[in-house]
């Protein structure tokens, strides 16, 4: 073979050579970067850098953290709704200096009163007292029951989302003053544990359950929970005993006064039909129906 030949041949390999790596580094550049994992549902990074938050409806699961030779969930189509943030709690106004530690009414000089309902029942009636108010531009405060909220907990954001107050009404609602320390305190705790979940927020409020008053006992356990107020009434229209609507709106109006704080019920029909009526004859005595906190602010 010739000089000439062997020089050919040689600079053939090498351009074959070169090319081939061209090629190689080629494809690596122009690689797209690794997919960014996307947070599981239920968790949301905050912008500042704080911790994930946790829908308690959907309990973080980490596909990298499973066990050898589990099956993650495929990650959700293109266009699908993010996992709902951890609730928000309201941030409420601070309370009147003097305001008792037990709220019976609120102030007597100015025109303003309380509706406030014991929060159970089926949720379909419950939306319907909730969006009668909303029409009228009402608010409300409902103490609600904690087993209630385990079996309807949608219902907890609902309320705060119509601009209303949510207060805590024990766990199971029995007879609270006929418990020892112990019990009254865990009826109390619990309903604030799940008011926590669903809220961010124990709430401001708590209310004894069967009684309309807190004995000593029962206020220094829902202290001890947190509550440093207790939420009583000074007008009961006694709607649990499903009286006519007509007779229900005619208790109400002849009792209530500046002030008064109105205990309700919300899984009743009564309540529902003679609410509006109730609205129009606060309107007429001139009577504007706030949350509890705006009454004693």
């Amino acid at each position: 073979m010739t000089a000439d030949r062997r020089t050919v041949l040689r600079t053939t390999a090498g351009l074959a050579a070169l090319t081939a790596l061209g090629g190689a580094l080629a494809a690596c550049g122009d690689a797209a970067p690794p997919a960014r994992r996307s947070a599981p549902p239920g968790l949301a990074v905050r912008a500042s850098g704080e911790p994930p938050e946790v829908d308690p409806a959907f309990p973080p699961t980490d596909p990298v953290a499973a066990a050898p030779g589990a099956t993650s969930s495929p990650p959700p189509p293109a266009g699908a709704a993010e996992a709902p943030a951890a609730p928000v709690a309201p941030v409420l106004a601070p309370l009147a200096a003097g305001t008792p530690v037990e709220v019976v009414n609120g102030p007597r000089d100015r025109k303003q009163v309380a509706l406030t309902f014991h929060g159970a029942g089926d949720p379909g009636m419950a939306t319907a007292v909730l969006e009668i108010a909303e029409r009228r531009g009402v608010r409300l405060t409902v103490m609600a029951v904690g087993s209630w909220l385990d079996q309807q907990p949608q219902m907890a954001q609902r309320v705060l989302a119509g601009g209303h107050e949510l207060g805590n009404h024990t766990q199971n609602h029995q007879n609270i003053t006929a418990m020892s320390p112990d019990q009254a305190r865990a009826e109390i705790a619990q309903c604030a544990e799940r008011l926590q979940q669903l809220t961010g927020s124990i709430g401001r409020w708590f209310r004894p359950s069967a009684a309309q008053y807190a004995s000593p006992m029962v206020r220094d356990q829902a202290r001890q929970v947190g509550y440093e107020h207790v939420l009583s009434f000074d007008v009961d229209p006694r709607d649990y005993n499903d009286p006519a609507s007509d007779v229900l709106q005619r208790r109400l109006l002849n009792a209530v006064r500046p002030g008064s704080v109105v205990a309700l019920h919300m899984g009743h029909q009564c309540t529902i039909d003679g609410l509006p009526g109730i609205l129009d004859g606060l309107d007429k005595a001139g009577l504007t129906a706030v949350t509890a906190s705006q009454l004693c602010v």
